[in-house]
């Protein structure tokens, strides 16, 4: 049996949307645009029948990724969870012990992480040093540079849905 991944709704929700503007959207414009290219004339000298036959191919790489991903996915409602632990579909603000700089970090599945929207991958280095810790544990994280960070809050809240979702 295969690994489940762990998803918040919203990260299903918008991979489940992707799969479905590629299955009922771009695989429809690519079957157009093949047929347009074979009315061109020969097959073997035309850029655009082979382009459109490349654009085929990855759209159905890309469909069969996001079903097995889908049929893989653990989906996990933050706000349906609690405690005072770091853990899957945790919001959790740190504070860097030595510059005071606070970040707040929703730890999310993998294929929803996104660094500049402040999600996190649970199998991020920084995700799992801070699993299992509570409000004003400290914990040191190696880097460039040795930092340590002090958890200031853990907070169990949906996480909005990402325009994409991350290959």
């Amino acid at each position: 049996m295969s690994e489940k991944f762990p998803m918040t709704p919203a990260g299903y929700a918008t991979m489940r949307a992707h799969l479905y503007r590629l299955k009922n959207v771009d695989r429809i414009a690519n079957s157009r645009a093949i047929e347009v290219a074979r009315g061109h004339g020969d097959l073997s000298e035309n850029a655009d029948y082979s382009a459109a036959k490349e654009e085929q191919g990855l759209i159905e790489a890309k469909i069969r990724e996001l079903e097995a991903k889908i049929a893989l996915a653990e989906v996990i409602d933050p706000t349906k969870l609690s405690g005072t632990r770091v853990k899957f579909g945790a919001t959790v603000t740190l504070e860097d012990t030595e510059s005071g700089e606070k970040m707040t970090l929703a730890i999310v599945g993998e294929h929803e992480a996104d660094i500049k929207k402040g999600r996190i991958s649970i199998g991020a280095p920084l995700a799992r040093s801070m699993i299992g810790k509570e409000v004003g544990d400290t914990f040191t994280m190696q880097g460039p540079k040795k930092r340590e960070y002090e958890v200031t809050d853990v907070a169990w809240m949906e996480v909005p849905p990402l325009e994409e979702v991350a290959s």
